[in-house]
């Protein structure tokens, strides 16, 4: 029995039908919550500097595909190769978002999942004139900011756009990043405080700080969504890296 769950779970057929359902379940959601725009004009402003880096927190990434809210602005996001990401990447298609597959984790496992090869189709995705969006952190270190993006900044000298996106109703996972499912019927929130440039000349003190500032930012972005929507206490705290930032260094960006 456990044997054919297995399979039943690994097939193509249930992992399209799973990621068919999960896309056609997001757009409700998307469609039935009363969103408000932090600031009012955020795609006026982001709009002149696309393309860009879109960055988010593992766990928040649900609604991610609705910030492209025109045809015109293409994108991609980066998906973990394990099989759980399959759900994730069916879903972003059906939802009109590309997808790269891949780690953004620069540790030892970084040629292993694939990493050098999805950070240079990043690099091609940026230069081709479509947004990237991913993760800032990778398992299993939920909401402390990796280098990957950063590196993915420096190499492509494109602006990466912190963001949080929230909705007042929400069922909470009790796993590693705390996985947000947003739930229908309720407020929404897209936050969007400030750019994080990289120089392309930048050394490894200048790539910390940008990491520490899109950390800080990220962590912003979350709390005022929170505030927005009536709910400041299901605000995840903040995780300080700066004291120890060792942890961060094998950190990058993925998605599912």
């Amino acid at each position: 029995m456990k044997h054919l769950i297995r399979n039943t779970l690994r097939s193509g057929w249930f992992q399209r039908a799973v990621g068919f359902l999960a896309a056609e379940y997001l757009r409700l959601v998307w469609l039935t919550n009363r969103f408000t725009f932090e600031p009012p004009d955020v795609y006026e402003i982001v709009e002149p500097q696309m393309p860009a880096i879109f960055a988010f927190w593992h766990g928040q990434h649900l609604l991610t595909p609705f910030i492209r809210n025109k045809p015109s602005y293409r994108a991609k996001v980066l998906i973990s190769k394990h099989r759980d990401g399959e759900f994730n990447a069916i879903a972003a298609e059906r939802l009109g978002i590309g997808t790269i597959r891949g780690s953004g984790d620069h540790g030892g496992s970084f040629h292993r999942k694939g990493g050098v090869g999805a950070f240079r189709e990043m690099v091609q995705a940026l230069e081709d004139n479509y947004n990237v969006a991913s993760t800032a952190d990778v398992p299993k270190r939920a909401r402390i900011a990796g280098l990957g993006i950063i590196m993915l900044a420096r190499e492509s000298g494109r602006p990466i756009m912190p963001f949080a996106m929230v909705t007042s109703r929400f069922v909470r996972l009790k796993n590693w990043d705390s996985t947000t499912i947003n739930l229908p019927f309720g407020r929404g929130a897209l936050v969007g405080i400030k750019e994080i440039s990289v120089p392309r000349d930048a050394d490894a003190a200048t790539m910390e700080q940008a990491r520490l500032d899109l950390e800080a930012t990220l962590n912003e972005c979350m709390r005022r969504a929170y505030e927005i929507v009536g709910r400041p206490e299901a605000c995840p705290p903040p995780v300080n890296s700066g004291a120890d930032s060792s942890r961060a260094e094998s950190s990058g960006a993925s998605s599912g």
